[in-house]
């Protein structure tokens, strides 16, 4: 969010930045707001200039024993009319306060021009499409058919764009996520966070969802006072976990991960990708977060696009990375790649990891500063998220581009691998005392590593 002070010296180029973002946001409304608050500071300043004159001169009386009362009486009125002015200067602030909130970030200088998707440009590619001697099925024929996904179940139980897992299509999500997180944390140098799935409004907030985005959002009341947003993406509380704070030399640079359930009302989005799970209101997605100085944030955005890009190269996925045009990237971001799988069922490349800079935006509205040497005064950290996958559509990928002609689906080495980490419950066993581990691997249901009749994994 950009102070008031920034706005009035750059209504021009906020205006252009706007329109060339495909969404005009004319500022004539805070202009008139904002004279209209210098108006009421003025006269705020004058009318407490004149008590304290008024004042001293009613002791001046009082001392002097003369009558005073037809000055105490014009205090009353001053008095009253304070109170208005202040009431009316509280109720232009917050109008001001909401058209700040409103205006989007600037793009970067390398951001391409263009209006939509459509103008996106492709930076590079990897792998190459399988090639099938059938016709390759949608991921949610094939789910349908091995009966790993049940989407009329899933209607049934919550509505449309919601889908439930069943056996080897729920242990599947679960080894992606386990998969993903474990690449991220032992290689990558990733803190795992598994923050609060409800967040309050100043969290959704900070990292721009409110007020611009509250239609898109679930909220849940919590009382007349207070309400709380289920998230729409790890982002929004991993981001804010410093909000309000001075983080100390030496603390910068941050990675952290997280996965969450995501919580999506798709409202702008109806009669789009109805099939399947790619457009779900409830989907997983293993996030990644980094807050660094701000000399190196591109430098960082570089390196999570390739931390994002990793995952998909182990798992044998072809894919593109596109840089969103100025009509395309999103509200807070100043620089976006998107990473599209290949989805053979489909024929068409789909987004399965966005990777953003917001620059000081985010920072800004949630007040995330860094000092850079003791002492010094603090600055705003830069602030950077990608997904590190979506999970549900790593699954849609897996199923299309690893099927078999005879219905199965070759799970990929590297699941199989996690499957059988996770079985041995190695981590939990390093942990905790090894009685816990054995307790606990007598009670848990690892990923199958057998052949069976849906899945291939071996």
């Amino acid at each position: 969010m950009f102070d008031a002070k920034f706005v009035r010296n750059n209504i021009e180029a906020i205006e252009r930045m706007t329109a060339h973002r495909g969404e005009p946001f004319y500022l004539d409304k805070f202009v008139q707001l904002d004279e209209e608050n210098s108006h009421l500071r003025t006269r705020l300043e004058e009318m407490q200039h004149k008590i304290n004159v008024v004042s001293k001169k009613i002791g001046q009386l009082k001392r002097e024993n003369k009558e005073s009362s037809s000055l105490q009486e014009e205090m009353k009125d001053v008095s009253a009319e304070i109170k208005d002015l202040k009431k009316k200067k509280v109720e232009v602030e917050s109008s001001i306060q909401e058209i700040l909130l409103r205006i989007p970030n600037f793009p970067h200088d390398s951001v391409p021009e263009g209006k939509g998707e459509e103008d996106n440009p492709e930076v590079k590619r990897w792998g190459r499409p399988p090639e099938f001697d059938f016709a390759p099925q949608a991921h949610w024929d094939i789910g349908e058919k091995l009966d790993i996904l049940d989407f009329k179940r899933g209607a049934k139980l919550a509505g449309a764009r919601f889908t439930l897992y069943k056996g080897q299509g729920a242990c599947l999500e679960r080894a992606l996520i386990n998969f993903m997180l474990d690449v991220h944390t032992r290689e990558k140098g990733y803190q795992e966070i598994l923050p609060p799935f409800m967040v309050n409004r100043a969290t959704m907030t900070g990292t721009g969802q409110l007020p611009k985005f509250e239609e898109d959002l679930f909220r849940v009341f919590k009382d007349e006072n207070e309400d709380f947003f289920l998230i729409p993406t790890a982002e929004v509380p991993v981001t804010n976990i410093y909000s309000q704070e001075i983080l100390e030399p030496g603390q910068l640079p941050i990675y952290f991960t997280a996965y969450t359930p995501c919580f999506r009302r798709e409202a702008g989005s109806y009669g789009k990708d109805t099939r399947g799970l790619i457009r779900q209101h409830q989907f997983n997605k293993v996030e990644l977060v980094k807050m660094v100085e701000p000399e190196n944030s591109y430098q960082e955005l570089e390196r999570l696009l390739e931390d994002a890009e990793d995952i998909l190269k182990r798992l044998g996925l072809h894919y593109r990375v596109v840089t969103l045009c100025a009509g395309d990237i999103g509200f807070a971001a100043s620089k976006t790649y998107d990473i599209e799988v290949w989805l053979p069922g489909q024929h068409a490349y789909r987004e399965i990891s966005s990777c953003s800079n917001f620059e000081d935006f985010q920072a800004r509205r949630a007040s995330i500063r860094y000092r850079p040497v003791a002492g010094a005064k603090p600055e705003l950290v830069h602030t950077l998220n990608g997904s590190g996958l979506a999970v549900g559509r790593t699954l849609v990928a897996i199923l299309e581009n690893y099927q078999q002609k005879d219905g199965s689906v070759v799970i990929p080495e590297v699941l199989r691998r996690t499957a059988k980490r996770h079985e041995t419950l190695f981590m939990i066993q390093r942990i905790w005392p090894r009685c816990v581990g054995k307790a606990l691997a007598a009670h848990t249901r690892p990923v199958s590593l057998q052949r069976g009749r849906l899945l291939v994994y071996a």
